[in-house]
């Protein structure tokens, strides 16, 4: 079980790296709205660039918490409960437009794997 932990905090750091960092300026299959690039993808649901920015950020933070937490456990559930949040609203972006299920895909995943750090981590908080 604690490979999972491990495993699901550095797959969700390295992943928010990779869309937001280092893909953010290509297009893939799972954009919203066919966009093609993330910045795109937000405007696309109706939102401001200051909002992607904002989002970027939080993303960026949680994920750093959910990271660290590897050395640090009591502070997994508060980024992975962020993550959650963020995740779901992502889940109602693609909705929101008419995406195709394939594009909420990788947000499903997110989620999935921010819920099982949150649920398992409460523990260490409570």
């Amino acid at each position: 079980m604690e490979f999972l932990h491990i495993l699901f905090q550095i797959v969700i750091f390295l992943g928010i790296i990779n869309v937001w960092l280092i893909r953010c300026t290509k297009s893939t299959s799972y954009r919203g709205k066919d966009s093609l690039n993330l910045k795109d993808e937000f405007h696309s649901y109706g939102y401001s660039t200051l909002f992607f920015y904002f989002i970027g950020l939080l993303k960026f933070l949680f994920s750093l918490l959910i990271f660290i937490g590897i050395w640090i456990p009591g502070i997994v559930v508060w980024g992975a409960l962020g993550m959650v949040v963020l995740m779901i609203g992502a889940l109602f972006s693609h909705v929101k437009v008419l995406d195709s299920f394939k594009k909420s895909i990788p947000a499903l995943i997110m989620l999935a794997m921010a819920s099982f750090l949150f649920v398992f981590n409460l523990n260490i908080v409570i």
